[in-house]
């Protein structure tokens, strides 16, 4: 599966997600804030949100940047702020939906000329909204101290199925971007959903979420990603 491997995370508040193998670099309280939306501003690809349908808070969250300080994937958060959840108690009451917006870019040289970047694709997204999905969920019956090994066995699947998106796990949903339906990939789990799709503009979307129904979704481009930031929204 074409990966986004060599890319740094950088998170709004302050932590990276651990399965996803990424170096992490994170920073705290405002630094970590004002860096994200530097992030979100330097990207030289069009960012998506929940369209305008949706009218609950928004905010940023992790951007991705490669070695060369290209940004290469984002993710903006609806909702309630994710938190870590079992996957029997407690879901219901948390409603939230986070969109990652990822570059599309071919297999190229790295910035320091080391070695190479992979590709970026529509599997590329789906990996990402699936990890990032089981960073906020927790088995009910497992000891805290297995949750490492049980998040990199539950990662390792998500990779599988990402890299199989015509597979039995995925069915296809139609969805609006700009007012454009557009095909996505999508699964349920016990955890929540996540779909996958490509942009007329060539930017990959991934998304997942819980407690907020995937099927009435839209999304559109973000004219001004930093205002979430900034309170302006």
């Amino acid at each position: 599966m074409a990966t986004t491997s060599g890319v740094t995370e950088q998170d709004a508040e302050g932590a990276s997600p651990a399965q996803s193998g990424y170096r992490s670099r994170t920073a705290q309280g405002g630094t970590a804030a004002r860096r994200t939306a530097e992030g979100f501003k330097n990207a030289a690809f069009p960012w998506y949100a929940l369209d305008e349908a949706f009218t609950g808070p928004r905010r940023l969250m992790q951007v991705g940047v490669a070695a060369d300080g290209t940004v290469q994937h984002g993710a903006i958060g609806h909702g309630d702020e994710p938190t870590i959840r079992s996957e029997t108690a407690g879901t219901e009451k948390e409603r939230f939906t986070i969109v990652v917006t990822v570059a599309a870019s071919p297999l190229r040289r790295s910035g320091d000329g080391t070695g190479v970047l992979d590709a970026t694709t529509v599997s590329s997204a789906a990996w990402l909204a699936g990890s990032g999905l089981l960073a906020h969920t927790w088995p009910e019956k497992l000891d805290h101290s297995l949750r490492d090994d049980w998040l990199e066995q539950q990662t390792e699947t998500a990779f599988e199925l990402a890299d199989d998106l015509d597979g039995p796990a995925w069915s296809a949903l139609s969805l609006p971007v700009d007012g454009v339906p557009t095909e996505f990939h999508y699964r349920e789990s016990e955890f929540g959903w996540v779909l996958a799709g490509t942009t007329n503009s060539g930017v990959h979307i991934g998304a997942y979420g819980r407690g907020m129904s995937a099927y009435g979704l839209g999304f559109a481009v973000v004219s001004n990603p930093a205002a979430y930031a900034e309170g302006q929204v």
